[in-house]
């Protein structure tokens, strides 16, 4: 940080604490995932955020593009703050719900990352819209993070929310596509699981 006055340095410091309390409200936004291993209770998510970031750490060696992969864990760990404000919608929520979340999640972004500093308020909102646009690399795997892991807990969990919304083998497939070009055996698992999955009748075969 520059040089700056006791008063300035007060007053910078305060907005970045008032950001760091309020993302404290995320743990209170309730997703549509089940925490088997907590008597399947809804995954809020905070605990979401900080699962798929471990989970992009530990599978990055699968991808076969140059990963900066401090960029995509901050990116997870900053991608669903906007939920505060917007709430979470299903993933495979209908087109038109999708597109007003989109707008929500604009308008939260400018007011939630606009509480930090300027500077840090740039950074925060530029790496939030970059996961969003999801055309560097760094942006595409962390979609593709965010979309295996709930695949894995779905698998685990007998369909979990697919099985209980009834989704399709195709948006499962669509959702995870990022994978192919990127991390091709975990696309191969995934293709694998989703297989089981419609066998299973926990996803429906279109």
């Amino acid at each position: 940080m520059e040089q700056l006055d006791t008063h300035t340095v007060g007053l910078y410091l305060d907005k970045q604490l008032d950001f760091i309390i309020e993302l404290d409200r995320l743990k209170g936004v309730y997703r549509q995932a089940l925490v088997k291993s907590d008597k399947n209770r809804f995954e809020n998510s905070a605990e979401h955020s900080w699962h798929i970031t471990l989970t992009s750490h530990i599978l990055h060696e699968y991808a076969v593009e140059e990963v900066n992969i401090s960029r995509v864990m901050c990116m997870l760990l900053v991608h669903d703050i906007v939920e505060i404000d917007a709430g979470d919608l299903f993933a495979f929520s209908d087109e038109k719900s999708l597109a007003e979340q989109a707008n929500k999640e604009i308008a939260a972004a400018e007011r939630i990352f606009g509480l930090l500093p300027d500077k840090q308020f740039q950074m925060f909102n530029q790496l939030w819209l970059e996961f969003e646009e999801a055309q560097t690399v760094d942006a595409r795997f962390a979609k593709a993070m965010d979309s295996v892991l709930p695949l894995l807990q779905n698998m685990r969990n007998e369909g979990g929310s697919w099985a209980r919304h009834k989704v399709k083998k195709s948006q499962v497939l669509k959702r995870n596509r990022f994978l192919e070009g990127l991390a091709p055996k975990l696309w191969l698992y995934v293709n694998s699981q989703i297989e089981h999955a419609v066998s299973q009748g926990w996803l429906l075969d279109d």
